[in-house]
Formats: C-alpha cells, structure tokens, sequence
C-alpha cells in the first residue's frame, strides 16, 4: 500500500507509479483503501455483518464479476482493521470515458453501499470524497464515479452517499405498506374489488386446467423460471420497441448463477416465483429480501391465450399476501412507475444519483448525464409527453434500432 495524498478536486489526480493495486487515504482515523476483484473475498466478510441493499450483496457482486468479466473495484473506508463502508463498483468503457458504477447496470435498483451502521455517523462528506481521491489514485483511467438509483435510507439508515452532492432520481420507485397484515392491507386498497379479481381469474385458470403457484427450490426450477421469463421479456421488449436489458448471454447467466446459488441458504436472499396455469408458466417474478421489506426486482407475463386474465396480477396477488403472512413490512416494487403497481402502493420512494468526476473528461460526462436525467424526469413526469413516447416507441418497433430501455425491469 502506498499513500495518496493528492487531494481530489474533480481533476486527473496523478497516476501512482507503483504497480501495486490497493491504495491508502487517511482522513482523520478513517483510512481509504482501493483493490480489485482480489478484494471481493474481504468484500464478502464485511458483507456477513454490514448493512446492504440486494445488488450490493457479496453474492450478486461476485456473480456478476464472474458471469459478465467486469472490471470491479472495490473502494473501502477503514477505522483501524474495521471496514466502516464498502463501494463495490465495476468500471465499464463507452466511448471515450470509462465509468465506475455500480455492478449490474440497470438491474441494480434501490442502491445503498455496504456499511457498518455504528461506525456511519464517523463519514461525512470529506471522509467519502478521500474515497473517492483513493479511487482516483489507484485507477487513473476512470473519468467518472457514477452512483445511480440510490435508497434515501435503508431500515432506517440514512444512506451515507447523501453527503456528496447529487440529484433526483428521474424514476420513481413504489411500494406497499403490508401494515397490519394481508385484510388490513386490503381495506385500505379496494380489498372488495380485488378480491372478487382474483376469484374471476381463478374459475378462468380453472376451466383450461390446473392451477398453481411455484417457488423456484431446485436448481431445475431455477432454470425453468428463468427460461420462461427471457422468453417473455424478449417478446414484451420487442412489441414495446425497447432494448431487452435481459438479452444479454452474459446477463442471462448471471441472474441464473445468482437464483441458484441463494438456494444454498436456508433463507434464500433471492428467490423466484411463477404461476403455471394447465402446464404452462403464465406470469414469473424475481424477488429479493433486504430486511423486514421484499422487493420485486423483475417479473413479466406471457403473451399467449390467457394474457387477458392478468396472471401478473394475480400472481402479485399471492405474492403480497404471502409477504404478509411471512412478516414483512413493506413489498416494495421497485423503480418504475406504472399503473399495476398503483393499484397497490401507497408509498413512493424517491431515489437519488450522484456524479462525481474524477477527470476534466468526467466533468464533461457529469454535465451532460445531469442534463439527460433532466430531460428524462420531464418527460416520465408530464403524462402527455410519456405517453406520446411510449405511443411512438412501440410503432417504431422492428423498424428502427431499439431504444434505451425503461429502468423498471
């Protein structure tokens, strides 16, 4: 390890000429230090007691580095031999600029670094940017430190990226309050209404054949949900004109890698629901645990005969009632604001971004990135103008490149 005291201000720090890949800042009694993917199994001890959101965990960081060969950095502070927080970042190139971000790309919602809830209150915002001097220390070929879709607080916990400057989310995420239970939840969201839904759709799955609802448990099942799932979202993805962030090999086989490998836990982290109707999967979630909350991370439905029932609906239906059932205080749906998740939520989360370039070339990047989510938020919040997007995007479907694709997966 060797020091950098250069200070980070936004320009290039200078290159380290030793060839050493971890790097040490000292902010006070707070120490800095910066490796690569070698680091991951300390990533994973600290990860064993720290406080985390799913894509921050230990086994979606490692999946991820594994399946799509990221370049990951891994950006610690220190308090003597105790890790106080952890940024797990991979960088990726695109054109001129390379970008440390989060693992996983869009899949990474509801971000919060991993961190030790009672060494937090010692990091403010010049113990985070001595981080980000140690970053720019150790890689001088990153231009920007991009930290998307982050939780305002997680159980409580003020999230301690807050300190640095940053900007509204331009996607708002929705969730549900299961306070007192399934019924309470239901009197206070048209209970009646949705109750004699799910009762039509029930004599609906029932005239073509046997009903029910799976939980992925086998590496078998794994496979099977997570096949009918791309399946559904390439058909969805390309009737709506927009790219399919799931199409990816490299990405197919990382939620494959990640599904199964929480099997081996007695309370998976992760974990996949789907409901097969006459033989056949209608409707399939992917959903993860972060404490007293669920969090639907993805799901879609099947464009077939029986489309028209809502099996998404209903599965969400048995989703919800079994998070009430298994104690949770919140399913949360997600980022992503769309009209079947208004017919259950009544809280809104509203995420934020930080850009904190390390280059002049960064800064460049940062300016324009804020103007783009500018942008973005005008039009997802002007009903008018989403719509009319939307409307345009699915007839330029199969007749021009894909568009970026919605945050919500």
């Amino acid at each position: 390890m060797v020091d950098a005291a250069a200070s980070f201000d936004g320009n290039r720090v200078a290159a380290n000429e030793a060839p050493a890949r971890a790097i040490a800042s000292n902010h006070g009694r707070l120490a800095a230090t910066v490796s690569d993917a070698a680091g991951l199994a300390g990533y994973a001890e600290f990860c064993a007691s720290a406080l985390f959101a799913p894509a921050q965990s230990a086994s979606w960081v490692r999946n991820w580095a594994t399946e799509t060969k990221a370049d990951i950095v891994i950006a610690t502070l220190r308090e003597g031999n105790l890790p106080a927080l952890s940024l797990a970042l991979e960088v990726a190139r695109g054109g001129p600029f390379r970008v440390a971000r989060f693992a996983g790309r869009r899949h990474a919602n509801g971000n919060f670094p991993a961190a030790d809830a009672r060494l937090l209150p010692r990091i403010d915002r010049s113990a985070i940017r001595s981080l980000l001097t140690a970053i720019a220390k150790a890689r001088p070929d990153i231009d920007l430190v991009s930290l998307e879709r982050l939780l305002p607080d997680l159980d409580g916990v003020a999230n301690p990226l807050a300190a640095l400057p940053n900007f509204t989310s331009p996607n708002l995420a929705l969730a549900v309050d299961l306070d007192g239970g399934f019924d309470a939840l239901l009197s206070r969201a048209s209970g009646k209404r949705k109750r004699k839904k799910h009762r039509s759709q029930t004599r609906k799955f029932e005239a073509v054949g046997s009903f029910r609802r799976i939980e992925a448990r086998t590496p078998e099942e794994v496979e099977r949900l997570l096949d009918a799932f791309f399946d559904m979202k390439e058909v969805r993805f390309a009737k709506m004109g927009i790219a399919n962030v799931f199409g990816d090999k490299e990405v197919r086989a990382f939620f494959r890698a990640l599904f199964a490998d929480a099997l081996a836990k007695e309370r998976p982290s992760f974990l996949l629901h789907g409901l097969e109707v006459a033989g056949k999967l209608r409707a399939v979630t992917g959903s993860s645990r972060s404490g007293k909350r669920l969090i639907c991370e993805f799901g879609a439905i099947a464009e077939d005969d029986l489309a028209f029932t809502s099996p998404g609906d209903f599965l969400f239906f048995d989703n919800i009632q079994d998070a009430c059932e298994q104690g949770f205080d919140v399913y949360d749906f997600s980022v992503g604001d769309e009209p079947y998740k208004r017919l259950w939520c009544d809280i809104e989360v509203q995420h934020f971004e930080v850009l904190a370039p390390l280059t002049l070339k960064g800064r460049a990047l940062a300016t324009a990135l804020r103007q783009g989510a500018r942008a973005k938020a005008f039009i997802k919040n002007n009903p008018t103008v989403w719509k009319l997007t939307k409307m345009l995007r699915r007839k330029a479907a199969g007749q021009a490149a894909p568009a970026v694709a919605e945050d919500d997966s």
